[in-house]
């Protein structure tokens, strides 16, 4: 039996393909045909007229969702965030926790570890640990109680979880680079964010393997013409991946543009850096122990300052054609195969190609998620 997609104009997304089925077989894109494909008996045919066919969109740094949150540190939350995710067009998702206890952030990469993957929603590709290792002078609604310095007797068996993917890290710190070294050694990836590094310092920890930056140009040292700063450093060092939060609250649109004006859509991440909140009304939600108040969907801390965000994936999508004059096959190369290839996923997640998973969202005219499959699964359907 075969899943047969067919109508569509597909966003492989390098490519704008019109006139092609779209062929799945068992958890993997087998094929794309020119033209309509007669399906056998037994096949699902799904209709994409007027509409786009793209690869699932992949969220590197996401807290959680509909009430759940990763340092729930249960099955029921990742997968209450799964139905959430696979509903906004997001098949693949690294479960992101705060600075916590180091017996808190034990069992978050347990759950990870031993929670099956959902029938019903996107799938966790591992974790992300954002901090404990950051500076308190730029620690935005991290809990500043659990900032603390790199130490090895503490991350070493974190490095050797089979799902560690992400951790992001002021490299400043003592022992953040020995750390980054390590890590590496080990296959993790690693971001700048939450920190005071210079110019100089972000350089120095590109040079020992370091990635990534975590939601650029926020809890970081902002450009300036004589000290380029961590932002800076992002901006002009082509190893960097830039993660970055288009929501128009936590970066100016403007600010937006050029960044990837800067990096291009080859080297600028979509995140949503959600958090539990998101999908729900206004209200008062917990963040790693401590209130973070909601109004008109924007999350602060009782202090004033920004604390994660409420948007979802599909939305950012949408803003950034919009904020930064994208085409749509650039914008949606930031949320699919841009995130893939910094977590060296190239080739199997984040494209529409023989061979890869099949992870795929049908949008329509205006960019709504109208169907999500998931390892060739229909996970949300809205046709």
């Amino acid at each position: 039996m075969h899943t047969v997609i067919t109508g569509g104009a597909l966003l492989t997304p390098d490519e704008t393909l019109s006139e092609t089925t779209l062929v799945v077989e068992g958890s993997a894109i087998a094929a794309l045909v020119p033209g309509a494909t007669p399906a056998e008996p037994g096949d699902q045919v799904i209709d994409a007229h007027r509409m786009w066919v793209a690869p699932g969109l992949i969220d590197l740094h996401v807290h959680g969702s509909g009430g759940h949150d990763s340092l729930d540190a249960t099955p029921e939350a990742l997968h209450g965030m799964a139905r959430f995710f696979a509903r906004h067009g997001v098949t693949g998702y690294l479960a992101t926790t705060p600075a916590a206890p180091s017996a808190d952030i034990a069992q978050a990469i347990e759950n990870v570890a031993r929670t099956p993957q959902p029938e019903d929603g996107a799938q966790h590709l591992g974790l992300h640990l954002e901090g404990p290792y950051l500076n308190p002078e730029h620690k935005g609604a991290q809990p500043a109680e659990q900032l603390r310095d790199p130490d090895p007797a503490e991350y070493a068996p974190w490095l050797t979880s089979e799902v560690m993917r992400l951790i992001t890290v002021a490299p400043e710190r003592p022992g953040a680079l020995a750390l980054i070294e390590h890590g590496v050694a080990q296959g993790v990836e690693f971001a700048v964010g939450h920190s005071a590094a210079s110019y100089e310092e972000v350089l120095a920890a590109a040079d020992r393997g370091l990635r990534q930056a975590a939601h650029t140009f926020n809890a970081m040292l902002g450009l300036h013409h004589r000290r380029p700063g961590a932002a800076g450093a992002v901006l002009a060092d082509d190893r960097i991946y830039a993660q970055i939060i288009v929501d128009g609250v936590h970066v100016h649109p403007a600010l937006v543009k050029i960044l990837v004006r800067a990096k291009g859509p080859g080297r600028t991440i979509l995140i949503s850096d959600a958090i539990r909140a998101a999908g729900l009304d206004d209200g008062d939600y917990p963040l790693a122990g401590h209130p973070i108040l909601v109004r008109q969907g924007i999350a602060r801390t009782p202090s004033g300052g920004l604390a994660g965000s409420t948007i979802t994936l599909d939305a950012a999508l949408r803003n950034v054609i919009r904020f930064a004059d994208a085409s749509l096959n650039d914008a949606l190369r930031m949320a699919t195969a841009t995130p893939a290839e910094a977590m060296g996923w190239s080739g199997r997640k984040g494209v529409l190609a023989p061979g890869a998973d099949a992870d795929i969202i049908l949008l329509d005219a205006e960019l709504n998620v109208r169907l999500t499959l998931v390892a060739g699964r229909v996970v949300f359907r809205s046709i």
